[in-house]
């Protein structure tokens, strides 16, 4: 019987998993709407009585989102006034959903890392992760790796799909 080789451990193949890369840590919504009046009027006077009553301390070492599910137009200084209170207790505080955290987080560390080991080797940026990876993250991933990579695809190495090839 002839033995089986697993030609994707013995090629030269590297694989760039974004989810190694994952920042760890708490991450939190905050929702402006549970201080708005019905959702979606804004008392200032009310708005900050709130806020000196809110329970800043949850947030210690949290990424924070700042968002509202309403449709309410809120005016930029409440976010910031929310900031503000946030600043001494988050770890990082961002506009916008969950994701908005994790996409500012890959955006600011993907830049920081050394892509030499990838000089000239075929990538593959690993698919199918259990964390929260946002698209963006993939998108930047490919885009720094280009400039070193021999080629890239994306996936798994049982089914990648190519996306670039040095000429």
């Amino acid at each position: 019987m002839e033995e089986i080789v697993n030609r994707v451990a013995a090629s030269k193949l590297e694989v760039f998993d974004l989810e190694d890369f994952y920042p760890a840590g708490k991450r939190i919504s905050l929702d402006l709407s549970q201080w708005l009046e019905e959702g979606f009027i804004l008392r200032e006077k009310d708005f900050r009585e709130a806020l000196k009553n809110h329970d800043w301390p949850v947030y210690q070492e949290a990424y924070v989102s700042i968002f509202c599910s309403t449709d309410a137009i809120v005016p930029a200084w409440a976010s910031m006034l929310v900031t503000a209170h946030l600043a001494p207790f988050a770890k990082k505080i961002v506009a916008g959903n969950l994701e908005a955290i994790d996409t500012v987080l890959y955006q600011e560390l993907l830049p920081t890392l050394d892509y030499s080991s990838y000089r000239d080797k075929p990538v593959i940026i690993k698919g199918c992760s259990k964390k929260p990876v946002p698209t963006s993250a993939y998108l930047l991933a490919t885009k720094l790796l280009q400039p070193v990579a021999k080629s890239i695809m994306y996936g798994e190495a049982c089914s990648a799909v190519p996306l670039f090839k040095k000429k």
